[in-house]
């Protein structure tokens, strides 16, 4: 597995080896001391798996009291991943880091507890697995506005306007999340 930093230091992207023949393939998609001998001491207690349509957009989301870590892989399609920084003390703080996930490049993006997460879908269906080391918690859920001219991702919508959830539609610019802590 060959792992790489990101624009964020503590987001990386992992790229598993293939291993294929005529049959098929196999690849190895998680192995714990890959994290251990980065000093990422956490466990996945939860996986989970996401349908959407082109020009949809999720995110971005993170829990409050309940920080996830989340590595995320793409299994049918291509999305643009994205981690946002808002570890308040952090030198990082409002940076973000996005990176290309597809089934054809099989890339994994770690993303720490501490980061909002979210990814626009770029194929006409993209099917995402992402594991979790914390619970989702329904009541500490948070948003941050997608499109927050603070954190001013560089969203590759090609003037498509995003598919967004009520609850995205919803979300609030990152110094309001902020001050409501």
């Amino acid at each position: 597995m060959k792992i790489f930093e990101t624009a964020l230091p503590d987001v990386l992207l992992f790229e598993p080896e293939l291993h294929g023949d005529s049959r098929g393939f196999f690849m190895e998609t998680f192995r714990a001391s890959h994290f251990a001998d980065r000093g990422i001491d956490l466990n996945f207690v939860q996986d989970n798996q996401s349908r959407s349509i082109k020009n949809t957009l999720r995110g971005l989301h993170f829990q409050r009291n309940y920080p996830q870590g989340k590595l995320v892989r793409v299994l049918a399609g291509t999305i643009f991943d994205v981690a946002v920084d808002i570890r308040e003390n952090s030198p990082t703080f409002g940076s973000w880091a996005g990176e290309y996930l597809s089934f054809e490049n099989r890339k994994q993006l770690w993303i720490p507890p501490g980061f909002a997460h979210g990814f626009y879908v770029l194929s006409e269906i993209a099917d995402v697995a992402y594991k979790c080391t914390d619970y989702y918690h329904q009541h500490d859920e948070c948003s941050v506005l997608w499109n927050d001219p603070r954190i001013s991702v560089k969203w590759p919508t090609d003037g498509a306007i995003p598919l967004l959830s009520d609850r995205d539609n919803k979300a609030q610019r990152l110094d309001e999340i902020i001050v409501s802590r």
